[in-house]
């Protein structure tokens, strides 16, 4: 059993979060719960949010259980993944764009 709110806090692991929209239930399950932590938000809105994650669910057997996003303030992002019932947070980063669909403005940002 895993804890959503220690897995966010595991996940975000000191990186200045954006912003998240994380949702609780099985795909088929009517009873499934949004929880979202809007850009801007204060310490106040953070702990709340926090709060409405502070449950125990099955990460490792059966049907996913949680999915969603966490956007980074550094413009990278963790997107929840599964595969055979297993579940994990997985930390994203924009690919370099490769030089053959490159333009001389994408090149100039890239250095």
């Amino acid at each position: 059993m895993e804890n959503a709110k220690e897995e966010f806090i595991k996940q975000s692991n000191g990186k200045e979060v954006l912003c998240a929209l994380i949702t609780h239930g099985a795909d088929y399950d009517d009873d499934r719960s949004t929880h979202v932590l809007k850009s801007g938000f204060s310490e106040s809105e953070y702990a709340t949010f926090l709060g409405s994650l502070d449950f125990m669910y099955d990460a490792g057997f059966g049907g996913q259980k949680l999915f969603g996003n966490i956007w980074y303030k550094d413009g990278t992002w963790s997107e929840r993944g599964e595969c055979d019932g297993s579940e994990w947070w997985e930390l994203k980063t924009m690919p370099e764009i490769p030089k053959e669909c490159a333009t001389e403005i994408v090149e100039q940002n890239q250095n």
